[in-house]
């Protein structure tokens, strides 16, 4: 008989993912600073709605040939090291965006910090995967999400009370506050070994090897394949279309004006929607496994973008916004633990990460510059209807994905927790 975790047996959550959790926060917090001008930003250097989504894609297609490369430096040098690199780089990559005078000096820095993003984003989920305890890894993927919201809903309010200065302070800004977080994890984490949590009472000597999943391996299992299918569409959907496409669709339906602030409100009530589902998603998944949760987000992810290009009204506009965050919210924490459930506790799943992340930054890559190609030479409905029709991939791939037993089951012998 498996062993079932107690429903009320309190969240306990490592030193080591407190530290990202705050981290997160700072992180995003800038993010948001930045995220509702950076298409209009690129568009100030007189190119098109195309060329301005290729400011998204570059980012992510730096993420995506990097990853590998990420993969392997943090399974050689360990979690903390890689993480602080990352943002560093990151860093310095934002303060440059504020002193260019191009749009190709804006493609060449933003290109730079999609370096260093894959090397933090890697290295924080390794670091979660491997010390999460095994009966709460959705409610802490659900924490590590909810981190970055809140930041991501606090850094649109402080970027338009920044409006009147100009487009370029908000990079100043979030630069900086990407050097705090660097300093707050390397202060806290990268100058001294993690240890990492085995049992209650054990503790592994912070000199002991970490045993290394390959992606190779983690390609072995039905459940990592399917994730891989879903963060393609997820890429493609929450992170290009919504930070490209969305924006630039306001400025399009409502004016220069209005558009800009309407842009800035839906990144805000996206993360609305994202923070009601992230209230429960975690724990959902924890006890009904990561199949269910993870159609049902995609599914009100990708029918609220679709939605969205064919009613144009304002109201209805905030409505779908809200839905395709609620849905992300959902899809979001289930995702990261089916694929945390794969690598397993004690394990370093750098390498494996790797190409999960890969999957995600491709579709962040192809959906943003596909969908403004139609959105210049045909519309924005066509735009978004592609979109929803390509990443029904992820729905297709968790239909025949065999059903995971929840998270608080823990099924001796199987690492993968799958029937």
């Amino acid at each position: 008989m498996p062993k079932i975790a107690p429903r009320t047996e309190r969240l306990r959550v490592p030193r080591e993912i407190t530290i990202l959790l705050i981290a997160a926060f700072i992180i995003a917090l800038g993010f948001g600073l930045i995220a509702p001008i950076l298409p209009q930003y690129a568009v100030s250097f007189d190119v098109g709605a195309a060329a301005a989504s290729i400011i998204v894609s570059i980012f992510a297609f730096a993420r995506l040939i990097f990853a590998p490369v990420a993969g392997v430096l943090t399974a050689k040098l360990g979690e903390p090291k890689i993480y602080v690199t990352g943002v560093s780089l990151v860093a310095v990559s934002t303060l440059l965006c504020a002193a260019v005078q191009d749009y190709t000096q804006l493609l060449v820095v933003r290109g730079l910090g999609g370096f260093g993003s894959t090397m933090f984003t890697i290295s924080a989920m390794a670091l979660i995967a491997r010390l999460a305890p095994e009966g709460s890894r959705g409610r802490i993927s659900g924490m590590y999400a909810g981190a970055f919201l809140l930041g991501n809903v606090m850094g649109p309010v402080f970027g338009s009370l920044l409006a009147p200065f100009g487009m370029r302070l908000p990079f100043l800004i979030y630069g900086v506050a990407l050097l705090i977080a660097a300093a707050v994890v390397y202060v806290a984490l990268a100058r001294k070994p993690v240890q990492e949590k085995l049992e209650d009472n054990e503790v592994a000597e912070p000199s002991a090897p970490v045993p290394v999943l390959t992606t190779r391996e983690a390609l072995r299992s039905p459940t990592f394949r399917a994730a891989m299918a879903s963060g393609f569409s997820y890429g493609w959907l929450a992170f290009g279309i919504r930070t490209s496409m969305i924006p630039l669709f306001a400025l399009a339906v409502f004016g220069e004006g209005t558009g800009q602030r309407v842009a800035g409100i839906s990144l805000a009530i996206f993360a609305v929607g994202n923070g009601v589902a992230l209230t429960f998603s975690g724990k959902l998944t924890d006890a009904i496994g990561r199949k269910k949760p993870v159609l049902l987000g995609m599914g009100i992810l990708l029918s609220s973008i679709v939605l969205m290009g064919y009613f144009t009204s304002l109201p209805a506009f905030i409505i779908f916004s809200i839905l395709a965050g609620f849905g992300g919210g959902i899809l979001g924490p289930a995702q990261q633990a089916a694929v945390a459930d794969v690598i397993g506790a004690g394990r370093n799943g750098g390498k494996a990460l790797a190409g999960f992340q890969m999957a995600t930054d491709l579709g962040a890559i192809i959906g943003p510059l596909i969908a403004g190609l139609m959105a210049d030479h045909i519309n924005y409905q066509v735009a978004l209807s592609a979109s929803g029709a390509v990443c029904l991939v992820g729905v297709v791939a968790w239909l025949f994905t065999p059903a995971t037993v929840p998270a608080v089951r823990q099924p001796s012998g199987n690492e993968e927790h799958e029937h």
